[in-house]
């Protein structure tokens, strides 16, 4: 079973695309944002998938790659271009190549033109294929920089890329406009640049005059992506809490366990906001010894009422109300909060004490 998703970075409109085998439980990651390695990491633990590698499509000029970061924290493999002039790689990948995950594997074609090291990577049904900037929807990679040529890239896309099936499905690195996904035939027909009956010298003539600024981050994003997204000087990659072991969701909301915050509590360092009516208090689940009550209807005006130099946990039935809790609480501007993993059911099920049960 193909696991797929694609993931988005709003400040550059950047696509993530996770490929995964179901089976094996084996993924990799195309174009990586760094701000986001928390988020995808998320995710793969979530769906139960271990990343072998990250591929970006080229260099970028807009972001900066969470490759570096994910070898790291995961243990995964930095896979780019062996002419895109990298530093970091463990492997320089070349036209024809194959890059595999489980029983799955992707098709390695170079698709120079918008930078020398820009590939494209086909799903080995040729059912997706995932195109970096050399060819966007209705549109393609400027061609003004970074080794940029307009009669390369022109090449590629029409060998490489829009000779693939008609129904393959083709992934952008990028959109602007909100759109994901485009398909062999369409962009044979409909793209202003690269369709229809555009000749090489019609798209010359429409990259020379296209005028566009070079991307504002492109000073910093360049050279850090030159190095796979490692930090350096006085750059360092983002923290993790340190004042208990937390896993960080998908949903975007940090967790504890019943077991960990337990021993929070008895460490005495940290304070449990229960934001269940009333009535569930000492209901049948009882409630967390120390556990302050604030409703949820109330947290926002009450948040006054709760100290910002201890962390803390936010407990419900099952940890949905508690989530909502930690964003209201974010946006109040707490910042060391934790969610209780299951809340309440699962603190009874650990076999945790309480108090206030009733009978």
């Amino acid at each position: 079973m193909l696991v797929f998703r694609q993931l988005f970075d709003a400040p550059s409109s950047t696509y993530t695309y996770l490929l995964g085998d179901g089976v094996a439980g084996e993924a990799v990651l195309i174009d990586p944002v760094y701000e986001h390695v928390r988020r995808d990491a998320a995710l793969l633990r979530e769906l139960g998938l271990r990343l072998v590698a990250t591929l970006d499509t080229h260099v970028h000029a807009d972001h900066v790659t969470g490759a570096w970061l994910l070898k790291q924290r995961l243990g995964s493999r930095i896979l780019l271009s062996q002419a895109a002039g990298v530093h970091e790689a463990d492997r320089l990948l070349a036209h024809g190549d194959r890059v595999a995950f489980g029983t799955r594997h992707l098709q390695v074609r170079a698709t120079p033109g918008h930078t020398d090291g820009c590939l494209t990577y086909v799903m080995d049904d040729e059912r997706m294929a995932f195109t970096g900037d050399a060819l966007l929807i209705r549109g393609c990679g400027r061609t003004d920089f970074q080794q940029g040529s307009a009669g390369q890239l022109y090449r590629s896309v029409q060998q490489q890329i829009l000779s693939l099936p008609p129904e393959c499905l083709l992934y952008p690195a990028h959109d602007y406009r909100g759109l994901t996904v485009t398909s062999v035939a369409e962009e044979r027909r409909y793209n202003p640049r690269l369709g229809g009956d555009a000749s090489l010298a019609d798209f010359e003539g429409y990259m020379t005059n296209l005028g566009l600024p070079h991307p504002k981050l492109m000073q910093i994003a360049v050279p850090a992506n030159l190095r796979c997204g490692r930090p350096e000087g006085d750059t360092a990659p983002p923290q993790e809490p340190g004042w208990a072991p937390l896993t960080f969701s998908f949903g975007g909301v940090w967790e504890i366990q019943p077991t960990a915050l337990a021993e929070r509590l008895a460490a005495g360092d940290v304070q449990v906001i229960d934001v269940r009516e009333p009535a569930e208090f000492n209901d049948a689940f009882g409630h967390i010894r120390g556990a302050r009550l604030v409703p949820l209807a109330e947290l926002a005006a009450r948040s006054g009422e709760i100290a910002r130099d201890r962390p803390v946990v936010t407990v419900c039935r099952s940890g949905a109300r508690s989530a909502q809790a930690q964003v209201l609480l974010q946006k109040a501007g707490f910042s060391a909060l934790a969610n209780l993993a299951g809340g309440m059911l699962r603190w009874r099920a650990d076999a945790l004490p309480v108090e206030g049960a009733a009978h």
